[in-house]
């Protein structure tokens, strides 16, 4: 028999009978979805039926149901598979998803990223130490001048030049024309990073937009451009965009995970998903290669331990397909740089966004000074496993 998956669900209910009575209820609402007196017996019941593994008291009001479910359930479909994980579930009360254990069919059928940590490293020439990635940035600016702060950023050594989620395709900076300039100029900087003997280079992230039967198009033309990989939002256009890309042959680049419209499946204490899995879990199962995500200290007020959880799932050496690299951001100061590397380690990319800025046509300098803080050797630098 094909080795089962399982979910992690944190339930909250007044008493165990309960929260037995209620993951029970789960383990049939995401796959049968009928009463259990009418589950027809044999393969249905005995394959296709979720079941309890067990269910244990983690706190007050709160118990852990561990539920398996059978690849068959999924077939060979992302979007199924999530459906399974967590979908009409989702909107009930009192129910959080915690934890996601892939079994061997579900790693073959979805390897997860194509590059990860290694495969950017190889990519951008940066063995070691952290990941400089200034975001371009605003919305409203010429493609000229969005091409012309890129230049700036990775002249002075930025590893990942990254577009500003909110770069869609406004008049301003239509997508196909930005693009087009933006990659030429970072590919200028790099001919003279290496005219000036530096081994590393700057990789230049598209932000994808379109409609969504589109995204493909888009991401060709952005490979054709000659970016280095692009930004999709899957909050907007679904997980599967990314997986859809991260196994496509022709296309081959890789893919950068932003959280926007994200937020509502985390910021519930006791619905939607921790934020390890979210974030985490579920990025690498899609196939992104780096997580953004919202750091402690922000303006969007996740804590150090959801942060660390984030991490955590994203640099696991078990976790699903190869590791990816966290990249925490949102109203990051150069004066938190000590903090974060103490706190995340090299095996990330430091985002520096609206801050950038300030410092007009000098951003070269910030970069400059992120790239020696960042290469500092600091107590409790090492990755987290």
């Amino acid at each position: 028999m094909t080795e089962r998956f399982s979910v992690l669900y944190l339930i909250f209910a007044a008493n165990r009978a309960e929260a037995e009575a209620r993951a029970e209820g789960i383990a049939r609402e995401q796959t049968v979805e009928v009463p259990r007196d009418v589950v027809p017996a044999g393969y249905i019941e005995d394959v296709i039926l979720g079941q309890v593994a067990a269910v244990t008291e983690d706190g007050e009001g709160t118990f852990r149901a561990e539920i398996t479910y059978s690849p068959d359930s999924v077939g060979t479909d992302l979007p199924q598979l999530i459906n399974v994980i967590f979908g009409n579930s989702s909107i009930q009360k009192g129910l959080k998803v915690i934890d996601f254990k892939a079994s061997p069919a579900l790693r073959t059928l979805f390897p997860g990223a194509r590059f990860g940590i290694d495969g950017i490293r190889r990519l951008s020439g940066r063995e070691t130490g952290g990941f400089v990635c200034p975001v371009i940035k605003p919305q409203g600016s010429t493609a000229e001048r969005l091409a012309e702060i890129s230049y700036m950023a990775a002249r002075a050594g930025a590893d990942i030049i990254k577009e500003d989620h909110g770069l869609s395709n406004q008049p301003a900076a239509p997508f196909r024309e930005r693009v087009s300039i933006m990659a030429r100029e970072v590919a200028r900087a790099n001919a003279e990073r290496a005219e000036a003997g530096d081994t590393a280079c700057a990789l230049y992230f598209a932000n994808l937009c379109g409609p969504g039967l589109a995204i493909r198009d888009y991401a060709m033309h952005a490979k054709e451009a000659e970016a280095h990989g692009v930004l999709v939002m899957p909050g907007l256009f679904g997980f599967d965009a990314i997986n859809q890309l991260a196994a496509d042959d022709d296309f081959g680049l890789p893919i950068m995970a932003h959280p926007s419209h994200l937020g509502p499946y985390v910021l519930s204490p006791d619905t939607g998903y921790s934020h390890g899995v979210m974030f985490g879990a579920l990025m690498r199962l899609a196939g992104a290669d780096i997580s953004v995500f919202p750091n402690v200290g922000g303006r969007f007020g996740f804590t150090e331990a959801e942060c660390l959880d984030i991490t955590d799932q994203c640099r696991a050496a078990d976790g699903y397909g190869r590791p990816i690299l966290p990249s925490p951001g949102g109203g990051m100061t150069m004066e938190r740089m000590p903090d974060m590397m103490r706190m995340y380690g090299p095996d990330c990319v430091y985002l520096l966004g609206g801050g950038l800025l300030r410092y007009g046509d000098r951003i070269g300098e910030a970069i400059g000074d992120m790239r020696r803080a960042l290469d500092t050797d600091m107590p409790g630098s090492a990755a987290r496993a």
